[in-house]
């Protein structure tokens, strides 16, 4: 785990009502960063999606995948025995 100091700078009325609902409590910052790291990394899923199908990509299928990530662990193995 790493320790990080934040300083922020907050209006006075939102730094006390975060302050009385614990919302600046680390276990409460924790939560509420992980609420937005999860939401930014669904959001860029989905643009994602949206522009693969806009450009009319035809998904793979499982099998597809699967032999996909197959192969780039074969090529992870091969390049680490040398």
């Amino acid at each position: 785990m790493q320790t990080l100091n934040i300083k922020l700078q907050l209006p006075d009325g939102l730094a006390q009502e975060a302050g009385r609902m614990g919302l600046l409590e680390p276990a409460n910052l924790q939560t509420l960063l992980r609420e937005a790291v999860r939401t930014q990394r669904i959001a860029r899923l989905t643009e994602a999606r949206k522009r693969i199908a806009a450009a009319g990509v035809t998904p793979l299928t499982m099998d597809e995948i699967n032999a996909e990530i197959a192969a780039e662990r074969t090529e992870q193995r091969s390049k680490s025995a040398r």
